[in-house]
């Protein structure tokens, strides 16, 4: 079994090193594992196909070195995925919720609150480990950081206008017939 947190250890500093902060590192696949690792730019939130590829590379020769040397963190075969988070993405850290307050989440979680598993809520932020959300049925809920068990923005009108890229160098431009 793969220790996540001392992979998550090992690889921050990578992502970091290279101007990304790190939002997600999870194994995916039974049979045919994936090892997925998001991050994204602190100032757009975004990563683009370039960064990718460099984060892709700089965790590959790290993870080889690693393996080279005895200390695979990953003793079986995986891939390696490198992605932006995307638009819908997963709420991973406290900082999260607070960053997309006012948009509308799903969030599931280990031990009922309210008598509830999964809520599908707007986001009001945190209040120091507290999850804050308003939710349509329950009002204001909080549920504590550590018992939410996966959280992920859901795609609104709002959410797709809060992150629109800030440019769109490289995008496709559309010809119409006159």
């Amino acid at each position: 079994m793969v220790d996540l947190a001392a992979l998550t250890q090992m690889i921050e500093p990578e992502a970091r090193a290279l101007g990304f902060d790190l939002v997600r590192v999870k194994m995916l696949g039974g049979d045919d594992p994936t090892l997925q690792i998001m991050a994204e730019r602190p100032e757009t939130r975004q990563l683009n196909i370039d960064d990718c590829a460099a984060l892709s590379r700089r965790l590959s020769s790290m993870l080889d070195d690693m393996e080279a040397a005895g200390r695979d963190p990953i003793e079986t075969a995986y891939r390696l995925e490198v992605s932006s988070p995307g638009i819908d993405r997963p709420l991973t850290r406290l900082k999260d919720f607070t960053d997309w307050a006012g948009h509308e989440a799903r969030v599931t979680v280990t031990d009922s609150v309210a008598e509830r598993k999964q809520f599908k809520s707007i986001l009001a932020g945190v209040d120091g480990e507290t999850i804050l959300l308003d939710d349509p049925k329950l009002g204001r809920v909080s549920i504590g950081f550590d018992n939410i068990q996966s959280a992920k923005l859901v795609l609104t009108d709002a959410l797709i206008s809060a992150t629109m890229p800030l440019s769109s160098d490289g995008a496709d431009e559309i010809e119409t017939e006159g």
